[in-house]
């Protein structure tokens, strides 16, 4: 069976962007896949730190290297976003840690007015920030600018 055949398929997103994809026919072949990976990850790792305390904390291993070290490989996705295009806080509104984030006002799917400061990274990034809705009720509803209207 090829792998794009496979019934069950489980990507997850790491903080650092990597993917990783568990694909199987069935239910027991999944737990077997889970478990076989999570003993390949735990050793890895286990190697790893030994690696680093006989020699130091100098040794860095690429992504590439620990991927192989599991059986792996590294999957460039393309969501992923130098960070000094999006770290640096500006001055003015609210902040997260990419940057100034966007005032943006506009109308929910339930029909209810909404207001709030969105996350400048991009659609899709894996550590895009909450939006931070303001309150109706509050008196920062009243004297909210908005930048975008939707």
């Amino acid at each position: 069976m090829s792998h794009s055949e496979a019934p069950i398929s489980i990507t997850i997103k790491t903080p650092a962007g990597s993917l990783v994809t568990v694909r199987a026919s069935n239910g027991e072949e999944l737990d077997q896949t889970i478990a076989h990976g999570l003993d390949a990850i735990v050793a890895a790792t286990q190697e790893l730190e030994s690696h680093v305390r006989k020699i130091g904390p100098t040794p860095v291993m690429s992504a590439s290297a620990v991927a192989a070290a599991i059986g792996g490989s590294v999957i460039e996705t393309g969501n992923t976003i130098p960070a000094q295009e999006y770290t640096q806080p500006i001055a003015g509104g609210r902040n997260c840690p990419h940057g100034r984030m966007t005032a943006i006002q506009g109308m929910g799917k339930d029909g209810k007015p909404y207001k709030g400061y969105f996350c400048p990274a991009p659609k899709g990034a894996f550590d895009k920030c909450k939006n931070q809705y303001v309150n109706m009720a509050s008196s920062e509803w009243n004297s909210f600018v908005p930048e975008q209207v939707k």
